[in-house]
């Protein structure tokens, strides 16, 4: 089966996730409840806030995800450092996200060092995906 029916609890929505995103979920799941035996899960509510909280990040600029990816997940947003053009980043105005570990890894690590400064922690990740993929 290509696709697994992921349901997000938080606003009950749904989103066909691929197998390979459903795995690294399960994976980020795991890493976390080595850690805390009492992680229930991810929380899109932590991964809202992770989201639009501001850092001096990348150039010691104020920044957030929101400063590229806009307020607005389903919106055309614009790196702030390049003016690259980014593609909306929720599922459901983009179907094209969130289908490849390899590169939800990859800007996950990125986003995290420009914003952060740091990479993000497997509970971080798990639950910026999770509000990612809810509507």
């Amino acid at each position: 089966m290509k696709h697994l029916i992921l349901t997000l609890l938080a606003g009950g929505s749904l989103f066909a996730a691929s197998s390979e995103i459903n795995q690294y979920m399960k994976t980020l799941h795991n890493e976390v409840q080595q850690k805390d035996p009492s992680f229930k899960g991810f929380d899109a509510t932590r991964g809202k806030t992770i989201y639009f909280s501001e850092h001096i990040g990348k150039r010691g600029k104020m920044v957030s995800c929101a400063s590229c990816h806009t307020k607005d997940r389903t919106a055309q947003g614009e790196n702030i450092f390049t003016g690259k053009v980014i593609e909306p980043l929720s599922p459901f105005a983009n179907p094209k996200r969130f289908t490849k570990v390899k590169k939800v890894k990859k800007w996950l690590r990125r986003n995290f060092k420009d914003v952060y400064k740091r990479e993000g922690t497997a509970k971080e990740k798990g639950d910026v995906l999770k509000y990612m993929m809810q509507k």
